[in-house]
């Protein structure tokens, strides 16, 4: 059954939201309260146009927590794990918040613009508050707000081009998970080499919304013989490259360790964080694993079985059309999964075997040519 999305003031449009349905968007989502397109001309159609050529994604949702004052920094270093200490300016970070007990509250990118100055690119939860909470009680000299910023994203292997063209040579030297303002016109836009997709691409943070059809405009006028067109995140290309999904593949449940972030938990350093010591400690319980069946399946329900019984839940899946088999995601019991290779899916015709690997799929490894 198709449901219609009503809006409101509530689900905000964008500076992009004109443009994005003159080109014949499908269906929305909502996102840290704001409309984040889902659909363009179908799944798959969307995954193989960016994995070739360059997509224009409206990602205003991805909200900026904006924390500025002379103890931003410690502010910023007690919500996550990660050491941020040696972090330049214009650098971004990928890095778990997480509360006192070391379960994740948001996983977004760290943007320094100074030691006075950060942005937090949050994934869909309300930080906002947590932010302003966690200064409140522990006495911070910090300013705490949402900026207006709208980040629009140029993804896919024809995007260092199409932005060449838009903003100049000198975008080319930004490195990876790198940012510098560029001028447009009169205005400055901070731009990073980032996004949530691994086609290679950048994020544009327009600061100027009667600028966004205008931006929008520039990038379509210029890549015409590029094959540019509208997209969005894809379920397809975000399993197959291992990016994860806050508030599904990690939840408020869930610590960095049980979801293969480890490498952003910094054990050893010296630092004042929330949820360090909570986490020297704990053990996980679970773990999130990758599950590749070699056919296309239809999911009867979204239980992960051993022999005989329930151990995990999966927490995304689909079809891979370039290695031709169905891709899981799954949040298994720790203990049980140990010594197993194999788990059970309930399919629509009874169950079928997966094997299991990490995440992300080394497709190598498995034995997987590229179809395409």
């Amino acid at each position: 059954m198709l449901h219609e999305l009503l809006t409101s003031n509530r689900t905000r449009a964008t500076p992009f939201t004109s443009r994005v349905e003159a080109c014949g968007v499908q269906a929305y989502t909502v996102y840290n309260h704001m409309l984040l397109p889902a659909v363009f001309r179908g799944l798959e159609e969307d995954y193989w146009h960016l994995c070739e050529a360059v997509q224009l994604w409206d990602v205003s949702c991805q909200r900026q927590v904006e924390i500025t004052g002379q103890d931003s920094q410690k502010l910023v270093q007690l919500m996550t794990p990660r050491d941020i200490s040696q972090t330049d300016v214009g650098q971004c970070l990928y890095a778990p918040l997480c509360d006192e007990n070391g379960y994740m509250i948001n996983d977004p990118i760290l943007i320094k613009h100074s030691q006075n100055h950060w942005w937090l690119s949050i994934a869909d939860t309300d930080v906002l508050l947590w932010a302003k909470g966690l200064a409140t009680g522990f006495g911070f000299d910090v300013r705490i707000h949402e900026p207006d910023i709208w980040p629009l994203a140029v993804q896919g292997p024809k995007a260092e081009e199409l932005c060449v063209r838009v903003f100049g040579e000198e975008i080319s030297n930004i490195g990876f998970f790198r940012g510098k303002w560029m001028k447009y016109g009169a205005a400055s836009f901070f731009i990073a080499r980032s996004g949530w997709s691994k086609q290679g691409g950048f994020e544009i943070y327009l600061n100027e919304f009667s600028l966004g059809e205008k931006l929008w405009d520039d990038f379509f006028e210029k890549g015409k013989d590029l094959d540019v067109g509208p997209g969005c995140p894809n379920l397809i290309e975000r399993i197959e490259s291992g990016l994860l999904s806050f508030g599904a593949d990690a939840t408020y449940e869930t610590t960095p360790f049980e979801c293969g972030l480890e490498q952003y938990v910094s054990l050893e350093a010296d630092i004042e964080s929330l949820s360090i010591n909570a986490l020297r400690k704990q053990k996980p319980k679970t773990r999130l694993v990758g599950l590749v069946v070699n056919e296309k399946i239809e999911l009867a329900d979204r239980s992960v079985l051993d022999e005989k019984d329930v151990i995990g839940e999966i927490t995304a899946n689909t079809w891979s059309p370039r290695y031709s088999v169905y891709l899981v995601y799954a949040r298994c019991d720790a203990n049980r999964i140990l010594a197993l290779t194999e788990l059970n899916l309930k399919s629509t015709k009874g169950l079928v075997k997966a094997r299991i690997t990490d995440i992300p799929f080394n497709f190598v490894t498995l034995g997987l040519s590229n179809q395409s």
